[in-house]
């Protein structure tokens, strides 16, 4: 039997690590999510925390998440859905189908950046509190332009591919970041997002599969589904919504 991997990130928000909790959870393989284990077993903040720092043995990763199999540690959202997929049945069979499923990750990654910046413009080290003015500056670009945008790519994209899903002929890794992307999205931008998603009901359509997914819907409805939050990458801040 395969080594179970092992999933560091930190435990009180979904942040970049659910996107890899997603992948992990529909291709139903074993895995410690350490971060939320007890200090006992090795797990707790700690454990994310000397990742973080740079404090651990292995190959330098610059941040959580990391996936350790192993000897193996890789980091960054995108490579580990990409590794993951790969792996797992979850990523198109060629070699030209694969890298579509990774740049449509890494675009996913872009859209992640794009909407955490709303609420930190300035630096991820500052308190909201500490950047408003530059926030409600930034919010209606990202909620007006940029989001829309986003979202009509992905419709482009699967109108292209067949309309089912967005990279090959069965579900992928990507369609698992969109989710989840869309997920927050919802969350932080309930009134924007309703109206940017009017023009792009495939994007909805596959939001929905996804869910009703067995394993995602199992996965969605147990304890180890952390609801967004404000300490999170989507936070939901009304006075950065449409209006």
């Amino acid at each position: 039997m395969p080594t179970p991997y092992e999933l560091y990130y930190w435990p009180n928000i979904p942040g970049r690590g659910e996107f890899v909790r997603l992948v992990l959870e529909e291709a139903a393989t074993p895995y410690r999510d350490v971060g939320r284990l007890p200090a006992e077993e090795g797990g707790g903040t700690a454990a994310v925390v000397a990742f973080w720092a740079g404090k651990h043995e292995g190959h330098p990763v610059f941040a959580p998440p990391v996936l350790k199999q192993g000897d193996l540690l890789l980091s960054q959202t995108a490579a580990i859905g990409h590794f993951l997929g790969s792996r797992h049945d979850l990523a198109p069979r060629d070699e030209a189908g694969q890298a579509q499923a990774l740049a449509l990750q890494l675009t996913i990654a872009d859209l992640v950046v794009e909407a955490h910046d709303t609420h930190h413009p300035v630096s991820a080290w500052l308190y909201y509190e500490d950047q408003q003015v530059e926030a409600r500056r930034r919010a209606p670009h990202f909620v007006g332009e940029r989001m829309p945008r986003f979202l009509q790519y992905f419709e482009r994209v699967l109108r292209h591919n067949g309309g089912d899903v967005l990279a090959g002929k069965s579900l992928s890794h990507a369609d698992l970041g969109l989710f989840q992307a869309l997920e927050g999205l919802a969350y932080a931008f309930p009134r924007g997002f309703a109206a940017a998603s009017e023009e792009t009901p495939g994007v909805l359509a596959l939001r929905e599969r996804v869910r009703e997914r067995p394993r995602i819907a199992a996965y969605l409805a147990s304890e180890r589904r952390v609801p967004f939050n404000q300490e999170g990458i989507f936070r939901r801040y009304p006075e950065l919504d449409a209006d």
